[in-house]
């Protein structure tokens, strides 16, 4: 038996950085591979402010996933904290995702990213998401394009939606990652706490049921978060703080009716994910232009 055959065996594990513009489906993305959802979604921009960790566990390998904020050139302290959150993940990765849209051609955002990336020194292998949305022909001609720009390690579409290919880009990962321990147990899906996977769930609902001007200015903070064993029930109480008093008014909507929808579409999804009954209690409160404010920013987890 030949070396490359030995070596073919051993198990694997790495950080593999998931990058893009905004918007390109990131998050759908790591939600698709680990098979349930534990980064926010909407079809707003900068949705994702945190770099986020993923788990994968497969019988050879252990790939840990990193969803990152949407790189684009920022303006304000809020945007600068999540671009540099992007970057600065992939000085310490094995391989880079970089994912752009079948259903767009490349454009000066997608350059950008792809001169941040590329300058890490690892494997970058072009994944072109939301392949679903076009015919396969149609595929060809934006391939090329990228292939153009870059000699990509491999060129993958899928459908982070639809969980075309998604199984198939697992397995040319591990190829490029190195011989490894197990970092985390094979229960593990996220290293994230559940106060903070909550926070995400009531501002995703926020950013999916108001106005294109309120989503940079939304930051949730878990008050309470008690958990009833014997009732089958987790008592969580949070604070949506909004930048403006405008915003404040937005997101309560006539008589309460807004603020009623959101908590009952977060309790749907934190149920889901808790296994149990969940009572959710919001307020909105105003912390004016606190994605402006070091102190706010760190206050609320963007050190």
């Amino acid at each position: 038996m030949n070396h490359d055959s030995l070596s073919e065996k051993k198990f694997r594990s790495g950080f593999v950085a998931i990058m893009g513009r905004p918007n390109v489906g990131k998050s759908t993305l790591l939600n698709s591979v680990l098979g349930q959802k534990i980064a926010i979604t909407s079809n707003k921009p900068q949705t994702t402010r945190n770099r986020i960790l993923g788990i994968c566990n497969r019988p050879d390998a252990q790939l840990l996933f990193l969803d990152t904020p949407g790189v684009h050139k920022a303006k304000g302290l809020l945007n600068r904290y999540m671009v540099d959150q992007a970057l600065s993940t992939c000085g310490d990765v094995d391989v880079v995702l970089m994912l752009v849209e079948a259903n767009d051609s490349p454009g000066g955002g997608d350059d950008y990213v792809l001169e941040q990336v590329t300058r890490s020194k690892v494997p970058v292998i072009l994944v072109v998401n939301k392949c679903d949305l076009v015919h396969r022909p149609d595929l060809l001609p934006l391939i090329e394009a990228y292939a153009r720009r870059y000699a990509f390690s491999e060129i993958i579409p899928v459908s982070a939606l639809t969980g075309e290919g998604i199984e198939e880009m697992v397995s040319a990962l591990i190829k490029y990652l190195p011989a490894g321990p197990l970092y985390y147990g094979e229960d593990m899906v996220t290293d994230l706490s559940e106060r903070f996977i909550v926070a995400e769930m009531i501002r995703e609902q926020v950013l999916k049921q108001t106005h294109q001007e309120i989503p940079h200015g939304v930051a949730v903070e878990v008050d309470r978060f008690e958990e009833k064993p014997e009732k089958n029930l987790v008592v969580i109480e949070a604070s949506i703080y909004v930048s403006r008093e405008g915003h404040k008014k937005i997101i309560l909507g006539r008589r309460g009716e807004k603020i009623k929808g959101i908590g009952k579409a977060a309790r749907y999804d934190i149920e889901r994910m808790l296994g149990t009954r969940v009572f959710l209690d919001l307020l909105v409160k105003v912390e004016k232009n606190w994605t402006e404010e070091r102190r706010q920013l760190k206050r609320f987890g963007y050190e």
